[in-house]
């Protein structure tokens, strides 16, 4: 009897995750991460009408899948659907390479480096607070780390924001000193006009890349920016599929940077760091999940000759209730080891995940969402 899938399941876990099992009739299981931040009941609704289609296929035709869930509809695309897909699509190469019986890294090529280097995030309000938040990191081992660059923003940005801007990075910069690295998130809060009045007043600190400058909506006018700026420019998070970073890679942005549970899973992500590279732009994909995701970077990783670096969450501060490494069994493959993670050697996504403690977090579940900020006049603000 050959083997097909028998069992379709999603668990919404906290801190704000969604995982994906997908069980063989032979009993083989494949895990994956479809984490939609504040939406995890909607995309949990939709693995659940994919696996209307899945039951009963051979788990192996992983591209065939892929190609049926995304494109055999009329309408198609979004990050609720590419969510979904993602998760599906981890957990099938999960399976395939549990199956053969080696890491996912191997069915895409074979490994192009040994380790990924891996930054953590830090916030605060004040110099101060940076600077003891680095020097944690730097404890652990950790070369770089990633900030936001604000909170809230007015939408012209005053001087008093962005000189608090320049002063934290700057704090960074001396508790990292020249060796080290500091990433810039401007989380789509700023204006193009604003994140052009910031980007010189930081390019003396060289910050190692300044992210998502404008929202995803406003992409057509990143390449402004681009052209103001020698701060290398990243993007990403919120694209969803090649023909959505073809734009923004002909904009000139310097670093790309889909999510492997939002942009497709392994098999699309796979594609956009081949059409980054012939950009010459280099891969730093969004991970500020949990450990699924995070295995199926490292994943990507490993077999992609224009990966920079790796997102990570272990200890991040939007982590209430859950940390990445409670849902594995073994945490020892995702340990740091001079200031990055090793190549993962065992099959498939290379985790154990601790199913007893994802059935009790589901059991618990309740749902994310981020908070609503309004500017000073009552209007809506960016998050």
């Amino acid at each position: 009897m050959r083997d097909t899938i028998a069992r379709v399941e999603s668990f919404p876990v906290a801190p704000r995750w969604l995982f994906v099992r997908i069980e063989t009739n032979e009993g083989l299981v494949g895990w994956g991460e479809a984490s939609l931040e504040g939406y995890a009941d909607v995309v949990r609704a939709a693995v659940d009408q994919f696996s209307e289609y899945l039951l009963g296929r051979d788990p192996a035709l992983i591209e065939d899948h892929w190609q049926v869930l995304t494109k055999s509809q009329f309408y198609r695309g979004g990050p609720v659907l590419s969510s979904a897909v993602a998760g599906v699509d981890q957990a099938l190469w999960d399976l395939k390479g549990k199956r053969l019986g080696v890491p996912v890294h191997d069915l895409l090529g074979g490994a192009v480096r040994d380790r990924i280097r891996a930054y953590g995030w830090v916030g605060g309000d004040d110099p101060a607070e940076v600077a003891d938040q680095i020097s944690a990191q730097l404890a652990v081992g950790l070369t770089a780390v990633k900030m936001n660059a604000s909170g809230k923003m007015s939408r012209n940005g005053s001087s008093a924001e962005l000189d608090g801007v320049v002063s934290r990075v700057a704090s960074a910069r001396e508790v990292l000193g020249p060796d080290r690295d500091v990433a810039v998130d401007l989380h789509g809060r700023f204006t193009l006009a604003s994140a052009r009045r910031l980007a010189p007043l930081l390019e003396p600190l060289h910050p190692f890349f300044v992210e998502e400058p404008v929202v995803p909506e406003n992409s057509h006018v990143i390449g402004r920016l681009v052209d103001a700026t020698t701060i290398p420019i990243a993007t990403g998070e919120r694209l969803y599929s090649r023909q959505e970073f073809l734009p923004v890679l002909q904009a000139g942005i310097a670093i790309a940077q889909p999510d492997l549970s939002h942009a497709g899973g392994i098999s699309e992500v796979r594609r956009i760091a081949a059409l980054a590279e012939t950009f010459d732009v280099s891969i730093a994909p969004h991970c500020p999940l949990g450990p699924l995701a995070l295995a199926a970077c490292l994943q990507v990783g490993f077999a992609t000759p224009n990966y920079l670096i790796q997102e990570q969450s272990i200890g991040i501060h939007y982590n209430h209730g859950a940390e990445v490494l409670d849902y594995v069994a073994d945490t020892s493959p995702l340990q740091f080891v001079d200031g990055g993670f090793e190549l993962l050697k065992s099959p498939g996504l290379g985790i154990e995940i601790d199913e007893k403690a994802v059935r009790d977090a589901a059991s618990r579940w309740t749902r994310w969402q981020n908070p609503i900020w309004r500017h000073a006049d009552g209007s809506l603000a960016e998050w």
